[in-house]
């Protein structure tokens, strides 16, 4: 006697609109933290070599991640994500805004100024590890890149000072 339920055709799960917006702010998120850890890699090293044009363009690029990290902040906080995805993306976007704030609006040395530039490296590394966990969070191959990509910032930022 054959098995009735393998002759029973099974339905095909269609993925549902909030699945598919959920794929795409981890997609937009993962990019994002990965264009970051290129573009301030291309800070370090347009540092090392005094190119201020590149510079300016590196610069400009890992500032202007806070349009699609705030993007997808709001779409997480509207999907009612799991609060460490929400409060890395606040770290991330408090480094972000700190930046501007620092080298593009006030324009002072800041990394000249110890009681300040601490502080700054300290979020700074926060953010970058808030890229990395919930990169991990939403999709474990995608966070292996994103790691990579942390690691090869932090090969730049060893060239930059001692290469």
């Amino acid at each position: 006697m054959r098995n009735q339920q393998s002759t029973i055709p099974q339905e095909k799960k269609v993925p549902s609109l909030s699945d598919t917006f959920h794929k795409r702010l981890d997609s937009l998120f993962i990019t994002s933290s990965i264009i970051f850890n290129i573009g301030v890699s291309g800070v370090y090293l347009a540092s090392k070599f005094h190119d201020e044009v590149l510079l300016d363009i590196f610069g400009a690029l890992v500032v202007l991640l806070i349009l699609p990290f705030s993007v997808s902040l709001i779409g997480y906080i509207k999907e009612k994500a799991k609060k460490k995805i929400i409060v890395s993306h606040s770290i991330i976007l408090l480094y972000l805004i700190i930046e501007v704030s620092l080298d593009y609006i006030l324009k002072i040395p800041f990394r000249d100024i110890i009681y300040v530039h601490i502080p700054y490296i300290i979020v700074f590394y926060a953010a970058a590890f808030s890229m990395i966990g919930v990169s991990f969070d939403v999709d474990k191959k995608m966070g292996f890149w994103v790691l990579i990509t942390f690691l090869i910032l932090i090969g730049c930022l060893i060239y930059m000072y001692i290469g």
